[in-house]
Formats: C-alpha cells, sequence, structure tokens
C-alpha cells in the first residue's frame, strides 16, 4: 500500500507556479491576481479561505480578500461580484460557499464572468468541460486527477466508482474520469439511492468516495489492490483535539488501506489538491490560456 501524499504534491506544485511567476515578472508581465468573497463566519469556510490566501503567498500571486457580514443583500453581493468582474487587475475571483440562506447561490455563480470563474462553477465552464473544450475545471475533480497523474496511477480502460453525485465533485469528476484526455476509464456513478452500490464498489478498480458520509466505505467493499481516493471532510466530535473535532473521510481508513495499492488520507490528501487547483486555474487565468 502507497499512501497519496497530497500535501507534499501540492506544495511541489506550488512551487513550480511560483517559479513561472516569477519568470513572468521578470519578463514584465503581471503578477496573477486572487480575490475571494467571504460572507459570514462559517469555521470551515474561514479556514479555506485563510488557506487560500496563504498559496497565493506561496505562488507569489497578488489575493484579495473581500470579507462581508452575513445580513448583506443578495443585491449588494451582485454588485461586489459585478465589480469584481470589471476590475481588469483580477485575474480571476471565488465567492465562497456556502452563503446565507436569503442569497441565490446559482444567480450568484451565473453573475460571475466565466472568464474570471477559477472554481470551475459556472454553466458555461461545466458544458465546456462536459463536451472536452478547454476551460476552468472545478477544482476537487482537477485535484484528484492530478494526484493520479503525478503518481503514476494507470485509469485508462479501469472500472471506477464514483459515490456522490454533487455538482462540486460527483457530476464532473464522473465527466473527467471518463473523457479520453483525462481518465479515459469505464465510469459508475452510486448515490444514497444506488440498490448496487456494494456489489459496485466490490468490483471497482479505482473508488473515488464523495459522499458526505464518515466511515462510510469499509474493507468488505473494497477489492484487493484498488486504488482509493478520499474525498470526506467531515468534521467529528473529538475530545483528544484542541479543537475539539477531528476531520475524518468518507473511507474507513484503517479498515482499509491494507487492502489497497493507493490511498489518499484525510485531512493531507485530497484538501491540499484542491487550493492547489484553484492555484493552477488562477494562473491560467492570468496567462488567458482558454479565454481572450
Amino acid at each position: 500500500m502507497e499512501l497519496i501524499d497530497g500535501k507534499a504534491t501540492a506544495t511541489l506544485i506550488k512551487q513550480e507556479i511560483a517559479a513561472e511567476v516569477e519568470e513572468i515578472v521578470a519578463h514584465g508581465g503581471k503578477r496573477p491576481h486572487l480575490a475571494a468573497i467571504l460572507v459570514g463566519h462559517d469555521g470551515g469556510s474561514e479556514t479555506y479561505v485563510k488557506n487560500k490566501v496563504l498559496a497565493c503567498e506561496a505562488c507569489g500571486f497578488t489575493s484579495t480578500l473581500l470579507r462581508f457580514e452575513d445580513d448583506i443583500t443578495e443585491e449588494e453581493l451582485l454588485a461586489q461580484v459585478k465589480a469584481l468582474n470589471e476590475n481588469p487587475d483580477v485575474d480571476g475571483f471565488i465567492v465562497q460557499l456556502p452563503l446565507p440562506k436569503h442569497i441565490d447561490e446559482q444567480k450568484v455563480i451565473m453573475a460571475i464572468d466565466y472568464r474570471k470563474d477559477v472554481d470551475g462553477f459556472h454553466p458555461i465552464n461545466v458544458g465546456r468541460m462536459a463536451i472536452g473544450l478547454p476551460c476552468f475545471v472545478s477544482a476537487t475533480p482537477l485535484g484528484i486527477i492530478t494526484l493520479l497523474k503525478r503518481y503514476g496511477i494507470e485509469t485508462s480502460g479501469k472500472k471506477c466508482v464514483i459515490l456522490g453525485r454533487s455538482n462540486i465533485v460527483g457530476k464532473p469528476m464522473a465527466q473527467l474520469m471518463m473523457q479520453k484526455n483525462y481518465g479515459d476509464a469505464t465510469v459508475t456513478v452510486c448515490h444514497s439511492r444506488s440498490k448496487t452500490l456494494i456489489k459496485e464498489c466490490q468490483e471497482a478498480d479505482i473508488i473515488i468516495a464523495a459522499i458526505g458520509r464518515p466511515n462510510f466505505v469499509t474493507a468488505d467493499m473494497v477489492k484487493d489492490g484498488a486504488v482509493i481516493i478520499d474525498v470526506g471532510t467531515t468534521r467529528v466530535p473529538d475530545a483528544t483535539r484542541k479543537s475539539g473535532f477531528r476531520l475524518n473521510g468518507d473511507v474507513n481508513f484503517e479498515e482499509v488501506a491494507p487492502k489497497c495499492s493507493y490511498i489518499t488520507p484525510v485531512p493531507g490528501g485530497v484538501g491540499p489538491m484542491t487550493i492547489c487547483s484553484l492555484m493552477k486555474n488562477t494562473l491560467a487565468a492570468a496567462k488567458k490560456e482558454y479565454y481572450q
């Protein structure tokens, strides 16, 4: 069993990005600029945005964080999005989800200029990804594809089971894994209503778990030599930790790891790669690689 070290891989990629940025600047180019909008004080969102700011520093990017209380109106938030769309110095930006219940998340995503949508959530980017056109790919799926490639894990022709069908992970992951220039795999998507979920997992060469249920994947669901990618990050109470909780994946790591050829830990697996992929998308936005 080999542990897939997302933290080390992300560190290496950020160093590669930083070197490229310094070369761009040395030749008179502009530093990539990533902006983030954070509404309210959700603990997970606070941590995630803080890590994004640190990643920008590591990559040599300019970063801007716009913070608002959770009583901001939808109209006020949309005005902030419009201002970032029209700011020529901002190459890409994200609106951190989730948003307060009185704000329509889809309306906000639709309002983002797809050429600056480095989260890859805008329907134009989602649609382009689905038919294999250049675009900003959603950060978590892109991070997973990058890990598989960096570790030389064969995906072509393999049976890949994806647990979960969310717009952020499950659906785009399925699209990427079946596409010839990415995964080139045979893909099955399972979810809470799937009657043959356990059987599908038992036959899978690769399982990508993004179902949001701690320890859902157990040893009896995994065949010997399978590759396990654990996207789950659920906070579970832990009295031994200073914070009072720990992050738990969707996979029962202790049980499953001995059976695998490769497995990602939680934390330190997919999480760091998600932020790293956001940096890759921001660099691509600054270089106008996809959209002029």
